[in-house]
């Protein structure tokens, strides 16, 4: 078990390395003066019009979270998912392994409204889930609605068709599946279940909206620079959040900025990706911190009260 966590973290430290060094090599072509002058030249429309489109990704967010505790039988009041939703991922996203980071905030919250880990879990995984499908909607639309997607991943227009249909035919799978299978799943040693086929097409719209609103919130700090092309944007987040997954690299420092300047060289300027990566990482994330701790002291507080109560003998 030490053997495996030792090997994941030495491929976590080289990959964060390789794409901070690829994220160098951008970077070093310009001098500290220009990067801070390309970060203010955005308007002040296109920064608010950012803005606007990672809050309603944040709020998306906590769809994702509503709609996994429906999954794992416990739904709880909206304000309680949407809190926890927040706080978890405001910091997941900023430190890294964020099903792992996420997860604890989420059991800490959880747990004292009565889950249990198991279902905890399945919140976690009902919300990973939620991130695939979305992405692959968004990547998988991409290919098929524009002809400059194709160009962005280095593909001729009709492979980026057939790239894009794959992805939409296995989300149909997918949706098929959750409509005709009830029973538990069994895949090696995981066993789950499906969501049911309403809950799977929620899922599959929201976490489509959702990525949707993260590719508009970096085409409007693009935009300042050079007209880029929505699907562009929208295929190019797409690989670039998959790769950082797939690193687990802390918020995918260096992997968002390194992949999208890859796929997108005569859009990417170093201005608009650090603004991005401030807008929507960074900004939200002092406001997570802030409610963990409030949250932190009331729900402890409350905790106390209630085991207080509990252990008084009754007449």
């Amino acid at each position: 078990m030490r053997g495996r966590k030792a090997g994941l973290n030495f491929l976590v430290a080289t990959a964060a390395a390789f794409f901070c060094w690829l994220l160098y090599r951008n970077i070093s072509r310009y001098s500290p003066a220009e990067v801070v002058a390309s970060i203010g030249a955005i308007p002040l429309d296109h920064l608010v019009l950012s803005i606007v489109f990672a809050a309603a990704s944040y709020g998306c967010l906590t769809g994702f979270d509503a709609f996994g505790l429906i999954y794992a039988g416990k739904p709880l009041a909206y304000r309680k998912a949407a809190l926890t939703s927040f706080v978890s991922l405001s910091i997941g996203h900023n430190v890294g392994l964020s099903a792992l980071s996420s997860g604890a905030i989420r059991y800490r919250f959880y747990s004292r409204w009565g889950l249990t880990a198991e279902d905890v879990t399945k919140v976690v995984l009902f919300s990973g889930l939620t991130v695939a499908v979305g992405l692959s909607s968004l990547c998988g639309w991409a290919m098929l609605l524009s002809s400059s997607s194709a160009a962005v991943i280095g593909l001729e227009q009709r492979a980026a068709f057939l790239v894009g249909m794959v992805f939409l035919a296995a989300l149909a799978l997918y949706l098929i599946l959750c409509w005709r299978i009830r029973r538990l799943v069994t895949v090696r040693k995981w066993k789950f279940n499906l969501p049911p086929l309403g809950l799977a097409v929620a899922q599959l719209a929201l976490g489509t909206i959702n990525f949707a609103c993260i590719a508009a919130s970096l085409q409007q700090l693009l935009l300042a620079y050079q007209d880029v092309h929505y699907w562009e944007v929208s295929a190019a987040y797409a690989i670039a959040n998959a790769t950082a997954i797939a690193t687990h690299v802390p918020g995918g420092l260096g992997v968002l900025e390194a992949t999208t300047q890859f796929l997108l060289p005569q859009a990417a300027t170093i201005g608009a990706v650090i603004a991005f990566r401030c807008v929507y990482f960074l900004l939200p994330l002092p406001l997570g911190l802030l409610l963990l701790a409030i949250s932190e002291r009331v729900l402890g507080r409350d905790t106390a009260k209630a085991k207080s109560a509990s252990a008084q003998p009754h007449p």
